[in-house]
């Protein structure tokens, strides 16, 4: 490293932040460079971020601005950095996480290594069990009103590297363009997209959030995904008590609980005889409400558990839909399976881990769009669905395996 250079920055990991930007993909930044692009002068491109961070003259260019459509009906606002920029994040990303990774919660769940979403839930459901009451709360627009000079102060909180707190003030107030080329000047935020952006998010909502609850209210447990968070309570006082005091330390932070969606919700089950206004909450694509359950004994009761929500089954429905299966002619069975069992996989895996058999309904809608394939493919089968099922029934008895709802028994009868 040359003597001229104020910050160690090694090319190894310049290196290694590529090779995990690469294995993630993604879309082009506003200089419209694929991954492809970068690698095929890769030398060239890594030597230069390296240099230029090295030296502390390394400035994000502005992040692709793009809005996707939320199950609400509501927009969000992805923003998506350039390959280069995702490099340089990467790198600052491998460094600042390995330091502040152990001194987060335990029940902090988003964006972290050996923790998931599911395990939120299964640790959501269990203390729903136990706890009579939850407060579902929900941070209005937190990564568009995250605080930049409470974010520093956190960052310098955790390390005194000052390439990395240089480089996170620059991302943190790196403009958006739309496609346009209008651009955007940031004075509060983080856009969703940014490679170290759920890293920074998790530090804001560890001071926050998390901390502050483990100091103030040790005895209410909670589960955070990002700003995603379910806290559980003995009482309605308590619960009352305790949402008062997060609204007015959010609101300390520049952040502002959603009024209409947050809510404390009455854990409802057999041996729970109150009712309450909110017996039923969403947190991760799934709804926590009372259902009918069986025990080890096969003894059939009401407990309060999640299975996928409603929004979530009409985005799966909506999906199946778009792929136009029936209309799919050109294609035998074997095409089809390759074509939609790896998602349809993911589901399962996601959803099938709770309440397995509430995403039967949407599952067997694959089915049906297999049997109209059938008739529309097979001139002998025109008009006679019976007959196209009973077929679809011999091929799965043959090849039980083939597509992923037939494993799980939501296949057409046997002819």
């Amino acid at each position: 490293m040359s003597k001229a250079k104020p910050f160690y920055i090694s090319k190894k990991s310049i290196m290694a932040a590529w090779e995990r930007v690469k294995a993630n993909k993604g879309a082009f930044g506003v200089d419209e460079e694929s991954i492809e692009d970068f690698e095929s002068n890769l030398k060239r491109n890594l030597y230069k971020i390296w240099n230029r961070m090295s030296s502390g003259t390394y400035f994000p260019p502005p992040v692709r601005a793009v809005e996707i459509s939320k199950s609400d009906g509501r927009k969000r606002l992805l923003g998506i950095p350039t390959i280069s920029d995702r490099v340089a994040q990467a790198v600052v990303k491998d460094h600042l996480e390995p330091v502040v990774e152990p001194k987060f919660h335990e029940d902090s769940y988003g964006y972290r290594p050996g923790k998931s979403a599911l395990d939120a839930i299964g640790v959501a459901r269990q203390r729903c069990w136990r706890k009579d009451w939850c407060i579902d709360l929900d941070i209005k627009g937190f990564f568009d009103n995250l605080d930049h000079a409470l974010m520093m102060k956190a960052i310098r909180f955790h390390t005194n590297e000052k390439w990395i707190h240089l480089y996170v003030e620059r991302w943190l107030k790196a403009p958006l363009q739309w496609e346009d080329g209008e651009l955007i000047e940031r004075e509060r935020g983080t856009p969703q997209g940014g490679v170290v952006s759920p890293l920074l998010a998790n530090i804001f909502m560890h001071h926050a959030f998390d901390d502050w609850m483990s100091r103030h209210f040790p005895e209410v447990k909670f589960e955070r995904f990002a700003d995603d968070i379910v806290a559980h309570c003995s009482s309605l006082k308590q619960a009352e008590k305790v949402l008062e005091a997060i609204r007015n330390r959010l609101k300390i932070c520049g952040l502002e609980l959603h009024p209409e969606k947050t809510k404390i919700v009455y854990c409802k089950d057999a041996d729970r005889k109150c009712s309450y206004k909110h017996e039923s909450f969403d947190f991760l694509g799934y709804t926590f409400r009372p259902r009918l359950s069986k025990n080890k004994r096969g003894m059939i009761f009401v407990g309060f558990s999640p299975a996928v929500s409603n929004q979530a089954a009409n985005r799966i429905r909506k999906e199946i839909r778009s792929w136009k299966i029936h209309l799919r002619s050109d294609k035998n069975l074997t095409d089809l399976a390759r074509m939609f069992n790896a998602q349809v996989q993911g589901w399962v895996n996601y959803y099938g881990r709770y309440y397995k058999s509430a995403m039967y309904p949407f599952l067997k809608n694959i089915e049906r769009y297999l049997t109209r394939w059938v008739m529309r493919k097979y001139k002998r089968y025109q008009g006679h669905k019976q007959r196209a099922r009973k077929w679809l029934g011999r091929v799965r008895k043959s090849e039980p395996g083939l597509f992923v709802h037939w494993r799980m028994g939501l296949g057409s009868p046997v002819g």
